[in-house]
């Protein structure tokens, strides 16, 4: 301990400790720790964490719909509230550990450098295949369960047709660019979660962001655009091809390509070797 800081007393340092800045290096140590424990879990934990993130996510759609039928359709403040809806599932699905595919964008990649290994290469591919599939389960189970006729009320019905005719109106590069920021914006999430002190504001704001912004998420989307395939109003084409293939891709693009190898840029000269 510098000279300095010997002359404070012994709660003035303790003080001085809990406000100290947490290096880079540490952060992505912490990040990279949790991602190897994910790499290492069975498959079948990743699996039924990976369908209830896809069933429990396409909350986030069901109250987006509902705070939309409730406000008053030409307010220009309506956006500003109904978006607030879109933070409920990730709220349940990052607070709930469950695996959520674009969380591993980031977590999963950081083990995979320094050294970058062949074998650690094929731990992510399997973790980020059961995870994605998974997830795609999930919004398919939780799609089909919001088409049943006594669960919401025809305003409510009106407002889910809504947001999936949205966005099954974006074209295949929209859905790609878009997906970048929201991957940024995750990894962002991910990486500041273990220092932040509130983590349910921090979830928030950062998902509300994602929401305003029109940003596209490959799991979300899924249900909003299953929902509308079951009820006709998107064909199977379009799902696969026009959003799933392009909005994952931009969410990798952000969230890996572009947030994760940057940081590993800024810490890469201060890590050990590790395997």
């Amino acid at each position: 301990m510098k000279q300095k800081d010997q002359n404070l007393s012994r709660h003035d340092q303790v003080v001085l400790k809990e406000h100290e800045k947490l290096p880079p290096r540490l952060m992505y140590e912490i990040v990279r720790h949790h991602g190897t424990a994910e790499l290492n879990r069975p498959a079948n934990a990743l699996i039924f964490s990976g369908i209830t993130a896809g069933i429990v996510i396409t909350f986030s759609f069901v109250f987006k719909a509902i705070l939309t039928a409730l406000l008053p359709a030409n307010a220009i403040w309506t956006p500003l509230i109904a978006n607030m809806g879109y933070t409920v599932g990730f709220l349940l699905v990052i607070l709930g550990h469950l695996q959520l595919f674009t969380e591993n964008t980031i977590t999963t990649v950081v083990p995979l450098f320094h050294p970058l290994t062949f074998g650690k290469l094929r731990k992510v591919l399997r973790l980020w295949g059961i995870v994605f599939v998974s997830n795609i389960i999930g919004t398919a189970i939780a799609a089909a369960f919001l088409l049943n006729s006594h669960l919401f009320s025809v305003e409510f019905v009106a407002a889910l047709n809504q947001i999936t005719r949205h966005v099954a109106s974006l074209s295949v590069s929209e859905n790609l660019i878009r997906g970048i920021p929201a991957g940024i914006l995750i990894a962002s999430l991910v990486w500041m979660l273990p220092t932040a002190g509130n983590k349910f504001i921090l979830i928030f704001f950062f998902i509300y962001l994602i929401s305003l912004g029109e940003f596209t998420h490959v799991v979300v989307g899924s249900a909003e655009m299953l929902y509308g395939l079951y009820q006709g109003h998107v064909s199977l084409s379009q799902y696969f091809f026009s959003f799933l293939i392009p909005t994952g891709l931009g969410n990798i693009i952000g969230g890996t390509g572009i947030f994760t190898l940057l940081i590993y840029g800024q810490v890469n000269d201060e890590l050990p070797d590790t395997e």
